[in-house]
């Protein structure tokens, strides 16, 4: 079964640019290094700076290898912080 989650976060209205440009940084690292990763792709959320993004990957294994990666780590730093408090996960199951 695939491991899938939407995750939101806000960001700080004056990083916006540096979060945009690192999710752009990441959504590409991960489609060119990580043929496990089936969806990674974030979005725009209609709430005053906030963000989400939709990940999933065959297994969870994979998401966490995907946590390992050196472009993870990078582009994360750049990542955090922008982010005005943490990020919550919410998992994606199947309906059968």
């Amino acid at each position: 079964m695939a491991h899938t989650f939407i995750a939101r976060m806000k960001v700080f209205p004056e990083k916006i640019e540096q979060f945009i440009d690192s999710c752009e940084r990441m959504e590409k690292a991960v489609s060119e290094n990580e043929p496990n990763c089936l969806m990674y792709k974030f979005y725009r959320l209609r709430e005053e700076n906030a963000f989400a993004v939709i990940e999933s990957f065959k297994s969870e294994a994979d998401d966490q290898a995907h946590q390992e990666t050196n472009h993870f780590k990078e582009i994360v730093a750049d990542m955090m912080p922008c982010l005005d408090g943490g990020y919550e996960r919410e998992f994606l199951d199947p309906l059968t």
